[in-house]
């Protein structure tokens, strides 16, 4: 397991000199409405959710991992040799131990909200997994929270091939008035309409 947090120059310097001809995998951790557990309950118990997660974080993961703080309430993750569907285990058991209650604290769970994204596959220069973990944070949500995400692009050039204007422009309502990615909504129709048929495949 890794032994300590690192801050974010030494996370820039172990991004640059891991192994090359591997997979890498990297992870952005952010505690969900973080400044309400310090209004709520006091800056203390923020202090201790921090703890909390960074017990969770060093105390949970393989030894190669490397764990660092990179803001207030957000931190990262870099697994070596890690694609993001064995990432993306390794994390959602942190975050559903986060996630599950404790008596006698306050807040008595912690939500966190993670982001993942791999090279080569998600960034093919190791200078923009950053902003491709962040794309999956960001992500994770839009989509409610509370939940691990990996980097998926969001561009769906093809949509004007398949839907008219009038379509595309609810659609992107329903996106604003939900809080959702356009892809999630098309995602969640697509499983509707397959639930639908399911007696026909």
């Amino acid at each position: 397991m890794p032994t300590s947090l690192l801050d974010r120059p030494a996370l820039d310097d172990a991004l640059l000199h891991a192994p090359g001809d591997a997979p890498l995998t990297l992870a952005l951790v952010d505690i969900d409405n973080f400044a309400a557990v310090n209004d709520r309950h006091g800056h203390a118990a923020g202090d201790a959710v921090l703890r909390r997660v960074e017990r969770a974080l060093l105390g949970s993961l393989p030894g190669e991992t490397t764990v660092a703080r990179i803001g207030g309430d957000e931190y990262a993750v870099l697994l070596p040799d890690h694609s993001a569907e064995s990432a993306l285990i390794l994390m959602e058991e942190v975050r559903a131990h986060l996630a599950r209650p404790l008596e006698d604290q306050e807040p008595a769970s912690v939500g966190v909200s993670i982001g993942l994204a791999t090279h080569p596959v998600h960034a093919p220069d190791r200078s923009d997994l950053l902003r491709a973990a962040d794309a999956a944070l960001l992500r994770a949500k839009r989509e409610g929270r509370g939940r691990v995400a990996i980097h998926v692009e969001e561009r769906m050039v093809l949509k004007s091939n398949y839907y008219g204007k009038a379509a595309l422009e609810r659609l992107a309502k329903l996106s604003v008035a939900e809080g959702r990615t356009e892809a999630s909504l098309l995602r969640e129709a697509l499983d509707d309409l397959i639930d639908r048929y399911r007696d026909r495949i």
